[in-house]
């Protein structure tokens, strides 16, 4: 599937992990890798206001949790991993082929 594709799936999607003032925490890490297992493709707000800060805070969150950066617009993020499995009922890749 290439990123084309991906960004028009990720298109409908809401966001199902938001970094706050804070930053990035384990706790957020692990939200993020349970959300990627699950569905594959997803989207990350970012609350920060510096856009370089939004970039950094990207990077590290696919490095550490060996996704891949499909989109960033603005506070948005769209990042991706393959699951070798995946969950038909919650993988967005899945279900939005389906349709």
């Amino acid at each position: 599937m290439d990123k084309k594709q991906l960004r028009a799936i990720g298109h409908g999607l809401k966001p199902v992990v938001m970094v706050g003032q804070k930053g990035i925490s384990e706790t957020l890490l692990a939200e993020t890798d349970r959300s990627l297992s699950d569905h594959e493709l997803i989207k990350v707000k970012l609350a920060s206001t510096d856009r370089d800060m939004r970039r950094q805070q990207t990077e590290e969150i696919c490095d550490k949790c060996k996704a891949e950066l499909i989109q960033s617009v603005g506070k948005m993020a769209l990042i991706y991993r393959k699951n070798t499995r995946p969950n038909p009922k919650t993988s967005n890749l899945i279900r939005n082929l389906a349709d």
